[in-house]
């Protein structure tokens, strides 16, 4: 007896249910984010740092009493002390330029020499150079009137880079807050996320997309920041023995460098022309121009051995993601990009080694002999 179809009025009754469902739902998940978006970035960089320092967590918490309320505060204390020292040096330095330059200004001191006549006959801005030197020594007053207006755009374009990066200081340190919070109840939230991970991949495949993900932040943690680090060392070290004024600053100019991706080099080759510019060429300031260049390149060779320590991911890979990520999503891509990346080379390759088994051939197609 063939099955009695069902009357369309139930069908379309049944679509329209699950259209209406999908739909609220839709709008539950925007809603949902429309509300924390304004706070995405605080919490991927809390959770970051907190998975980044969860193994020193771990260290510390057996010598404070098994308290991981204790060992999440010390770190918090600790890494806020670290990011003031830094702050209060720059901004310390910055105090002392003004005061300096408002006392030469006041005592009418500051005196810019003529340009040799030589510099007219460079190619191309030679003229110009030579215009524009010339009347800056004899007529300053009148040449700041009348770049006046340009020198207004790039005081506001400075201000509001100053003002930036100040709101990511701020954002860092409440970042690095909600990082302890993390921390003290680090294991339901590795619990939770190895929850997360085996409901969107299943069961066998969660854990390891979750430890993988782990595994990924601490390694780029590792191979940018810790590099970075380094270099600053070896690079501030130079500069400090060589009598460098503002060594202190340069070095962490090194380090910010470090951080973003971009090269030493930057600060490294200036400091040396300035070396030879003011000592000329000797064996101290020859030495010390290698052993500087040396330490700008550096992160060359450290890359490759620290970048995907510990992550069965190739190097490349992770390299990759953290420069494709930096471009696209700024600081906190070089995180977000190794481990979408990393996540994403996993999973193509699970697909490809999961392929159906040949079947074997049924008894009852095999030909009697």
């Amino acid at each position: 007896m063939l099955p009695t179809p069902l009357p369309d009025k139930v069908l379309s009754r049944g679509l329209l249910d699950v259209l209406i469902r999908a739909g609220l739902i839709a709008i539950l998940v925007i809603s949902c984010y429309q509300i924390f978006r304004p706070f995405l970035d605080l919490m991927l960089w809390s959770m970051i740092l907190a998975i980044t320092l969860y193994p020193l967590h771990g260290m510390l918490r057996g010598k404070l009493g098994n308290s991981d309320a204790r060992a999440a505060s010390l770190i918090v204390l600790v890494a806020i002390s670290i990011l003031l020292v830094p702050v209060y040096l720059l901004g310390d330095s910055v105090a002392e330029s003004i005061q300096q330059t408002i006392a030469v200004v006041k005592n009418d001191a500051f005196h810019i020499p003529p340009p040799a006549d030589s510099v007219a006959s460079w190619p191309l801005v030679g003229k110009t150079l030579h215009g524009f030197w010339l009347q800056a020594a004899t007529d300053l007053t009148g040449l700041l009137q009348k770049v006046a207006p340009q020198l207004k755009g790039v005081s506001l374009t400075v201000l509001g880079k100053l003002a930036g990066v100040g709101i990511g200081f701020l954002m860092f340190i409440f970042a690095l807050l909600i990082a302890g919070i993390f921390m003290a109840y680090g294991a339901n939230g590795s619990h939770s996320a190895v929850q997360i991970a085996s409901r969107i991949a299943g069961a066998e495949r969660g854990p390891q997309i979750a430890e993988l993900c782990t595994a990924t932040i601490r390694a780029v943690a590792q191979g940018v920041v810790g590099i970075a680090f380094i270099q600053m060392l070896l690079v501030g070290g130079g500069f400090v023995v060589m009598g460098i004024p503002g060594a202190g600053l340069l070095a962490l100019a090194v380090l910010l460098l470090g951080i973003m991706q971009l090269p030493a080099t930057l600060i490294t080759i200036p400091v040396i022309a300035f070396v030879f510019a003011t000592e000329g060429a000797g064996a101290a300031t020859i030495a010390f121009a290698i052993y500087t260049f040396v330490a700008g390149m550096a992160d060359n060779v450290l890359k490759p051995l620290l970048l995907a320590r510990g992550v069965a991911v190739p190097m490349p890979v992770i390299l990759i993601g953290a420069l494709g990520g930096m471009v696209t999503n700024g600081i906190i891509g070089l995180f977000i990009g190794p481990v979408m990346l990393a996540v994403g080379y996993q999973l193509f390759w699970q697909w490809i080694d999961d392929q159906p088994a040949a079947a074997a051939p049924a008894a009852d197609d095999q030909q009697p002999t």
